[in-house]
């Protein structure tokens, strides 16, 4: 799954279904131009297909670009749950454990949005709530494939 969609051309959201993904790609050309119709878009392939996650990525994306971080935290915290459920994780992100071998599919995106939403806390101000993520990352993702390392050392800076 691509991490920044802006002036990007066709965007690989994995293997879901060509309706999901032909909706995904409009809304990905439309937040060019138009935020308004990019999130209906987005909004559409949930309501179409709640399960996907790729959908709760683009909408937690754009709302996170543009500013409005109560939606964005509210779409991530969303599609953890669910990337959590299809997993086979508790909900609760503070019960995982590491995985071996680390995860693909629902687990990864589980992490990547665990990760995406310590960002959005941090964001908000909200220092210690990103810290206690990153901690978790640290555990449950050492080697930082999912890129939390990069949002720890912007914690650590405005920390700092």
């Amino acid at each position: 799954m691509l991490l920044n969609f802006p002036g990007s051309e066709e965007v690989n959201f994995g293997a879901i279904s060509p309706r999901i993904d032909a909706l995904l790609q409009q809304g990905v050309v439309a937040y060019r131009s138009d935020f308004t119709r990019a999130e209906n878009l987005f909004r559409q392939a949930l309501d179409v297909e709640p399960e996907e996650l790729a959908s709760y990525f683009c909408l937690y994306k754009i709302h996170t670009y543009h500013g409005d971080l109560d939606v964005a935290l509210d779409m991530a915290r969303t599609g953890l749950r669910k990337a959590a459920q299809q997993a086979g994780w508790p909900e609760d992100w503070r019960q995982w454990t590491p995985q071996n071998p680390f995860p693909e599919g629902a687990g990864r995106f589980a992490l990547y949005t665990l990760k995406a939403t310590a960002f959005i806390h941090l964001r908000r101000e909200e220092v210690d709530s990103a810290q206690d993520i990153l901690n978790a990352l640290k555990t449950l993702d050492p080697a930082g494939k999912v890129g939390w390392p990069v949002i720890a050392a912007l914690c650590e800076g405005i920390a700092g």
